[in-house]
């Protein structure tokens, strides 16, 4: 459900959390991005930093130069600006993520997993159960059929909440409970309807089955792709998932830790949302 009013909270002394909504929607993550792109246009003064995420805002503000009240009025009046639909068209990076489906060492995460919890369904047969799939080809083929709209950044630097672009690759499914202790770093992981990328080793708890060699987060900013940023996606950028063996594993792998390594993108694309929105009318669905 759409908010027909964005709905404010204060979230601690300094930050206010904008909620436009309460389900997990392409159209809804568009309106949040398009409200917070008009409220950086608009620079608030006193307005720090915001932090979009996939129905909400989260907006951080200095109380010495703006009150809460002020900056909820400002906010509100940006939002009765802008049209229902949010935007038409944004600036939208494609990034091409090699990816090592089936890999060991999500395998051995899940097999330590195992010997504490016994009955927990290895990853990737759960996720063939629970979206009606016929065996990890199937489930590979399901996850490589579309490209990816980054929604959100979030729950650790760099990981990106992705959303299937093609309605007929959506799949669900439950997230771990208890979670892991550990996650290796370019794990690939579905949950909910979810897909991410952890950017370092972690614990989690989405179901995971392929790994990528290809950074996501560097905090060191040794890659040429990390120069303006320690993240390498933003939200309303989109990825593709390209299956490789072992082999193009280790060699990308390789070129990482030379420093030489190019990601593979393009930066010159714009997303026409109007138009997307059209191809998913005359889409069938079956």
């Amino acid at each position: 459900m759409h908010h027909a009013e964005p709905r404010f909270s204060p979230a601690g002394d300094s930050f206010i959390e904008v909620e436009l909504g309460n389900e997990m929607s392409f159209d809804l993550n568009v309106k949040v991005q398009a409200l917070a792109h008009s409220i950086r246009e608009a620079r608030i003064d006193g307005v720090i930093e915001l932090v979009p995420e996939l129905a909400s805002l989260l907006v951080s503000y200095d109380p010495d130069r703006i009150s809460y009240d002020d900056a909820v009025m400002e906010i509100k009046s940006i939002f009765a600006q802008q049209s229902g639909e949010g935007v038409s068209e944004v600036p939208s990076r494609l990034f091409y993520v090699p990816v090592h489906y089936f890999d060991p060492w999500t395998e051995e995460c899940v097999e330590e997993y195992r010997k504490t919890y016994p009955d927990k369904v290895p990853d990737p047969e759960l996720l063939c159960q629970a979206n009606g799939l016929a065996d990890r080809a199937a489930l590979q083929r399901m996850h490589t059929g579309t490209e990816y709209w980054v929604a959100a950044l979030g729950f650790w630097p760099g990981l990106c909440s992705l959303m299937p672009l093609d309605p007929r690759c959506r799949m669900t499914a439950p997230k771990y409970n208890p979670p892991r202790g550990w996650t290796p770093r370019g794990t690939i992981g579905l949950g909910g309807g979810l897909t991410c990328i952890y950017p370092d080793r972690t614990p989690g708890g989405y179901q995971i089955f392929a790994r990528t060699p290809m950074p996501s987060w560097d905090k060191d900013q040794r890659l040429s792709a990390f120069k303006d940023s320690l993240a390498l996606f933003r939200p309303g950028d989109r990825v593709r998932f390209t299956p490789i063996g072992k082999d193009e594993y280790d060699f990308i792998g390789a070129s990482v830790d030379e420093g030489t390594y190019q990601h593979p993108s393009i930066d010159y694309q714009v997303f026409s949302v109007a138009r997307y929105r059209d191809w998913l009318r005359d889409l069938d669905k079956e």
